[in-house]
């Protein structure tokens, strides 16, 4: 079948996207007019992302021949639908459960029923045997919808919103990060994914080894045991429930190429930020976002997962999802002070940044 389709695909989502951006100005947040009509206008987003998946289902369906996509799609779209426009309709302080309601939602969908019992293998290895035996599989659609093309229009938001590894350790009661751990911790997703694509390359193709019957099974237990026994700890160890996607996960190393320049990115108003920093308290990211409301800019962080975490606090309202065009280069991002990390020098500013190459 090829990549043929996977292009069209990608072309219609993206043409898609951009009319509705442009029209509805991409807001999660509702809009300040009081009464009846702005509650309508909030839901204007999700409903357009529940149609946008509802036409790339029917799309496969047509290309394929295969009336699966109509579940898989259809049921991602809703399960997003629902969630995002619950999100926009809840007071501040339950905003949150939304978005953990399209974490469980999906989660459970790709793991459970795709994974266990439809034997597909979702995780970076299922991806990397499907492309280096030219298989075809619901897994290289996954990848490039939600993982390559999907980041250049919506970021990380698979990250906050659908990661079936975050469902589980965003429960953990460490949701207040201290902030990055300074040196070469973030390396480490580069190397897990090196591991990966060398451990896959090497069964491939100096052993002949073709994942066959239920093979895909046990890789996928095996990888989620194994992302789940190292998410855990690290949290634990850390304080903070976002270690593993900081440090470890090497789908980042993925996501992180197409996100500098996602379509949808948060955005501030410099006028209405009094650098409070209730933002950045909250940020399961630990990302400097009145940094780059100060600067004018939007918060070009590739390490940004669109939780939306930012705006619910953020007590002048100054915060909001919005499309534009830009990129980010240099991340803005707030290291663990010396209280935290003993060995560290003290730092001569609140909030200290790093420039994370990657």
């Amino acid at each position: 079948m090829g990549t043929k389709p996977l292009q069209s695909h990608a072309r219609v989502t993206t043409f898609t996207t951009l009319l509705v951006c442009r029209h509805y100005d991409c807001r999660m947040e509702p809009r300040t007019e009081p009464g009846k009509s702005s509650r309508l206008r909030a839901l204007q987003f999700p409903a357009v992302i529940f149609l946008i998946f509802w036409t790339l289902a029917f799309v496969l369906w047509h290309r394929t021949g295969s009336a699966f996509f109509v579940l898989d799609m259809g049921y991602i779209g809703t399960s997003l639908g629902v969630s995002i426009g619950l999100y926009t309709m809840l007071p501040r302080d339950r905003k949150p459960g939304a978005r953990r309601l399209a974490q469980f939602l999906i989660g459970v969908y790709m793991v459970g029923f795709l994974g266990l019992m439809v034997l597909q293998n979702m995780q970076l290895e299922g991806l990397l045997f499907y492309l280096f035996t030219g298989i075809f599989s619901g897994a290289i659609i996954h990848y490039s919808i939600a993982k390559l093309f999907g980041p250049l229009i919506f970021g990380r938001g698979f990250c906050g919103w659908a990661c079936w590894t975050a469902m589980v350790i965003d429960l953990l009661p460490y949701d207040r990060s201290k902030g990055w751990v300074p040196g070469p911790w973030r390396w480490l997703r580069y190397v897990h994914f090196l591991l990966s694509a060398g451990l896959v390359a090497a069964l491939v193709f100096l052993l002949a080894y073709r994942p066959r019957h239920w093979t895909p099974l046990w890789w996928v237990l095996a990888g989620n045991l194994f992302y789940y026994a190292a998410a855990i700890p690290m949290a634990m160890v850390l304080k903070d429930n976002r270690a593993f996607c900081k440090y470890l996960c090497p789908v980042a190393v993925l996501m992180k190429l197409g996100s500098r320049f996602s379509l949808l990115k948060m955005k501030g108003v410099s006028e209405r930020c009094d650098s409070c920093m209730a933002c950045v308290k909250m940020c399961p990211m630990d990302i400097c976002i009145p940094e780059y409301v100060k600067a004018g800019q939007r918060v070009l962080s590739t390490e940004c997962i669109l939780c939306n975490m930012c705006a619910s606090v953020c007590p002048t309202s100054a915060l909001a999802v919005s499309w534009g065009l830009d990129a980010g280069w240099r991340e803005k991002l707030h290291l663990r002070s010396a209280d935290v990390l003993p060995s560290q020098p003290p730092s001569p500013h609140p909030l200290a940044t790093n420039v994370d190459p990657g």
